[in-house]
């Protein structure tokens, strides 16, 4: 007589295959998985190209361009709603370009219905492509854009069209709001730039023109941001660059066309935009931003560089960081321009700070101070203030920064050879010298530079430094204590230096003589040993752990 069967062994043998455990059926149902969402795909591909070809056959069928919307704003199914929207591309430029959609005298009154009904689907498609640009997926973002400036340009090269209201106050300056949107990827504006606004002046020109816009009325920090970095992501020489007949619509009025092919009116408004800038409520990283651009980017735009004074000038007085990055463009209208900035001097001393050694833009401000004081015309006073103020912070300054301070002092005193008499200067009154030392004649506290009294004193700190802990440190510092043989230094060749750096190269270095180590290992840390009590650790004999 048979037994029963477990309940467990019953429905062990009612289980199906796990397709986990089989690679075979994992395989097939994947296979039948990707060929059935191919089918489900080249059928909705078939049925959008059908209502297109249906649509452009006969004019009974415009009313299947409101199904065609219906699949555009059906996000659930993503790739039937890019598939329509590109057809309906298709369909609205071909209506356009053959002047179906035109408004012109002695019409019936049924076509001009059929006309309003059109554009009223074109106004409703525009918005649905609008929407797109904001879209979670840059893809998709691009894919929006991209159709509605094929769509702009059909629209304004159809009969009849008045190219002006749609890319000064239409679907394209709507466009170039969304863009400047939160919500929008770099990589999407990035290529509008490269795609649009690079080679054609008049997509240019219309942008600034929106642009001036909605910087005219306080923007937001955000939009700010975007508008700023597709400014600085063109070119500054495009102007003379660029082939004047080469429009993106090449139906403009007449007098636009006139406007936009004229490089004086193109870069006047360049500057008007960049003042506007210039002028809203700028963060911190915002102006640190266009003033690290402004010797490059921004000054090649303006026709007035004047205008750029209050900026720059305002910047240079905020001190701190925002002084230092106002360093390099306030020099180049010192320089280029003749800008008179009397104090300029003073203010570049008063940057010379315990914090700008530590700093992460030590690099640049050691490039920007190496090229203001390269003239051989600077009073010696001055350049010994400098020297001397250097070479008091390089006494608490890390070891990756006093290697950028002494070879920039050699070159001073090389270049300045009026100085060198602060390395070996003795007392004048040998009874001034106490066991203690004597007072330094420099004045750190002093914001005059000519008045500090540097070039009296001595550089008593680069012999303090030939004592430093790391041998680098005391290497180089040694050089100023040795004859003036070298020319000078490259500066460039230290200003790259780091703590990882510095220890990288340590560890690389093959060592002559092994490091001294303990030759014998203790028995007992913390506790004395009961034998030899010459053995315990200096730890043992400094403190009672009893």
């Amino acid at each position: 007589m048979p037994g029963l069967t477990s309940v467990a062994v019953a429905a062990k043998k009612r289980k199906r295959p796990n397709p986990d455990m089989d690679p075979h059926i994992t395989r097939s149902a994947k296979t039948r998985k990707i060929g059935k969402s191919i089918s489900e795909s080249a059928e909705v591909e078939d049925e959008i190209l059908l209502l297109e070809s249906q649509i452009m056959e006969s004019r009974e069928h415009f009313n299947k361009i409101v199904t065609l919307l219906g699949y555009c704003h059906d996000h659930v199914h993503g790739k039937r709603s890019i598939i329509a929207t590109v057809a309906l591309c298709r369909i609205f430029c071909r209506l356009l370009a053959s002047g179906s959609m035109s408004q012109v005298t002695q019409v019936a009154e049924n076509e001009i219905v059929i006309i309003q009904w059109l554009q009223s689907q074109l106004g409703s498609y525009k918005e649905a492509l609008l929407g797109l640009v904001t879209a979670a997926n840059p893809g998709t973002q691009n894919t929006a854009v991209t159709l509605l400036m094929r769509l702009l340009k059909e629209e304004s090269e159809s009969p009849n069209a008045h190219a002006e209201n749609s890319w000064r106050d239409g679907t394209f300056a709507s466009l170039v709001s969304r863009l400047t949107g939160k919500s929008v990827a770099d990589v999407v504006r990035e290529e509008f730039v490269v795609k649009y606004l690079q080679p054609y002046p008049d997509v240019r020109y219309y942008t600034f023109v929106r642009f001036l816009h909605l910087c005219h009325d306080g923007p937001s920090s955000e939009v700010l941001d975007k508008v700023i970095s597709v400014m600085i992501a063109l070119d500054p020489d495009l102007e003379e660059k660029l082939n004047l007949d080469k429009f993106y619509v090449t139906k403009l009025q007449p007098g636009s066309q006139q406007s936009i092919s004229n490089i004086a009116v193109r870069r006047k408004q360049a500057q008007e935009l960049w003042l506007k800038i210039l002028r809203s409520d700028l963060t911190k990283a915002q102006r640190k931003t266009v003033l690290h651009m402004v010797a490059h980017q921004i000054a090649p735009c303006f026709t007035r560089l004047e205008f750029l004074m209050d900026f720059l000038t305002d910047s240079f007085n905020a001190g701190g960081s925002t002084s230092l990055a106002a360093l390099a463009g306030l020099f180049y209208l010192m320089q280029e321009k003749n800008l008179d900035y009397p104090q300029f001097y003073t203010k570049l001393y008063s940057l010379l700070s315990s914090e700008i050694l530590h700093s992460k833009h030590r690099s640049r401000f050691f490039r920007l101070l190496n090229t203001f004081l390269s003239s051989t015309h600077l009073p010696a006073a001055l350049v010994a203030s400098f020297i001397k103020r250097m070479a008091r912070l390089a006494l608490s300054a890390p070891p990756s920064g006093i290697v950028i301070v002494v070879p920039w002092i050699y070159n001073l005193l090389r270049n300045h050879p009026t100085c060198t008499f602060m390395i070996h200067r003795k007392p004048e009154h040998a009874a001034s010298l106490t066991p203690s030392g004597m007072g330094d004649p420099f004045d750190i506290e002093e914001v005059d530079p000519m008045e500090t009294g540097a070039i009296e004193s001595s550089l008593w700190e680069i012999q303090t430094l030939q004592a430093h802990y790391h041998p680098n440190v005391a290497a180089i510092a040694k050089v100023i204590s040795e004859q003036f043989t070298k020319q000078g230094y490259q500066l460039e060749d230290f200003l790259d230096h780091t703590y990882s750096t510095m220890l990288s190269a340590e560890l690389l270095k093959d060592s002559k003589k092994p490091p001294v180590i303990e030759y014998e290992i203790p028995k007992k840390i913390f506790f004395q040993n009961s034998g030899d009590p010459g053995k315990n650790s200096l730890l043992v004999r400094l403190w009672d752990f009893s």
